[in-house]
């Protein structure tokens, strides 16, 4: 048969209930319930450890008082026991009365016993004549003096006092034992009335907690309602609500509004970046609107003319695919579903090739592109990937030049990273846009983007490139002396 301390014991071990019970039920979850249970609780338990206590301290007063007290008569009446001779004779009338009157007084019994453990009175008249041999008795005979014991089941206190002469010699002990029936009466009623406070306190901590508990979430309400509105769609119009009331409401709030204003800029940023695909997809399809058109509005085209169209049209159509190539490549470096394909890969080849597929770029402009090793790298990278990012800022880096300027590569390494640094002595970047260059679609210069060419997602596949291996990729520059890309591949790829 398991009993209840087994029970318990067994669901206190298995936490998984536990953890069940919490989290299958939502009362349970409820932060308002735990802050009630936990209020009550504090309340509850004090009282009731409280109460227990002040049951246990009274009895154990009582308890000493009543062996006290019947010790003290005792003292007395054992040093006249030796004088009155009573040892040797128990006819004695007053000694009689008196050990009488002792055991009514106490509602108990007394025992006379010689040093040869043989009771020689008895004020029940039950066992004179008898031996009395307990571990109290004989201690008191060996010296030991006041011996006493209570039980509580029977309801009984005993007292062992030592008869001695006047030089303290021990010839008998005395006996006397006493109901603690009144004690126990009085216990009963002292729990009672201790139940009745408890229970009244109880009710008062009950209305307590629920008001502190309703009280104290109060603020989170407040925030309730704030993320609410945001959830119902009016972030564009939802006032910032402040609930300074704790440091949690207030941080919540915080991390809430500047997610919120995260929010704002990736709607503001997808609102331009649809402008801006559009606008990007619809130039190419104006011009061979307008190119088409040209043809089938003359007649008797010469071939020439019609050869020159029909190349236009074919560029723009190529500049149209290259756009969508790239948004798809973005979209998939984003969402991370194009895996990269590393090998230690050394990455003074990388850049190498790169220069040498710019070296035409930079000559045209008079630029000067040169690469500096100042320690060889060698990193689990994605080759192809990772050449198109670099070579992307590389060639930023020589349009967005002057004329007879410079652009400067190195290489190097730390613990953990490669560090590939591209600098430039170009027209530089307004520090008030320096954060957006990554943007798709953005372009610092916007007055020189015709003739520049790109798209404005060269930067952006960089970005994307890089983060997917677990890199980084930094700008500094200043407007009108130049910029520099620092980036920086983890030597060893973690998957």
């Amino acid at each position: 048969m398991c009993t209840p301390s087994g029970v318990w014991g067994t669901i206190l071990k298995d936490e998984g209930l536990i953890k069940k019970l919490l989290r299958g039920s939502v009362v349970f979850r409820s932060l308002k319930f735990r802050i009630f249970i936990i209020v009550l609780l504090v309340g509850i338990i004090p009282s009731s450890v409280l109460r227990a206590l002040l049951i246990r301290s009274y009895e154990s007063r009582a308890v000493n008082q009543r062996i006290t007290d019947i010790t003290n008569q005792c003292n007395i009446l054992c040093g006249r026991l030796f004088e009155a001779g009573f040892l040797d004779d128990t006819k004695d009338e007053l000694i009689n009365d008196e050990l009488s009157l002792l055991s009514n007084l106490y509602d108990g019994r007394v025992l006379i016993i010689d040093d040869d453990f043989r009771i020689i009175k008895d004020t029940y008249d039950m066992s004179v004549g008898r031996t009395m041999v307990s571990k109290e008795v004989i201690a008191c005979l060996n010296g030991s003096s006041n011996m006493n014991r209570y039980d509580p089941e029977y309801g009984y206190v005993e007292v062992t006092v030592p008869v001695t002469d006047g030089k303290g010699a021990i010839h008998g002990a005395m006996v006397a034992s006493g109901s603690t029936d009144y004690i126990k009466t009085n216990r009963v009623n002292l729990n009672h009335r201790a139940w009745i406070v408890e229970i009244t306190v109880g009710i008062f901590v009950l209305v307590i907690a629920y008001a502190l508990s309703s009280t104290l979430l109060l603020p989170f309400d407040r925030v309730r309602t704030a993320i609410s509105s945001a959830k119902e769609g009016y972030i564009s119009e939802l006032k910032r609500v402040e609930v300074p009331d704790y440091t949690e409401t207030g941080e919540i709030m915080d991390a809430f509004y500047l997610l919120l204003d995260q929010i704002r800029e990736a709607d503001e940023a997808r609102e331009e970046f649809v402008a801006n695909v559009s606008h990007e997809l619809k130039t190419p399809l104006a011009s061979m609107k307008v190119l088409s058109d040209s043809i089938r509005n003359e007649e008797n085209v010469p071939v020439e003319m019609y050869r020159e169209f029909m190349n236009d049209i074919a560029e723009e159509v190529d500049r149209e695919n290259q756009i969508i190539t790239d948004l798809l490549e973005i979209v998939k470096l984003e969402k991370q579903t194009d895996r990269l394909v590393t090998e230690p890969t050394d990455l003074d080849d990388i850049l190498n090739e790169i220069i040498k597929m710019l070296e035409p770029l930079a000559g045209k402009k008079g630029i000067g592109l040169t690469y500096e090793k100042l320690k060889s790298v060698t990193a689990e990278v994605d080759r192809q990937k990772l050449s198109r990012a670099l070579m992307n800022i590389v060639e930023n880096a020589i349009k967005y030049n002057k004329d007879f300027g410079w652009v400067k590569i190195t290489l190097d390494h730390d613990i953990q990273f490669a560090i590939i640094t591209i600098s430039d002595g170009g027209i530089g970047i307004p520090q008030d846009v320096v954060g957006r260059i990554f943007d798709r679609f953005y372009r610092a210069d916007k007055s020189h983007s015709n003739e520049i060419g790109g798209n404005g997602l060269g930067l952006a596949i960089s970005r994307s490139t890089i983060l997917l291996h677990k890199g980084s990729v930094k700008v500094t520059s200043i407007e009108g002396e130049g910029s520099t890309f620092t980036v920086k591949i983890p030597l060893v790829y973690e998957k």
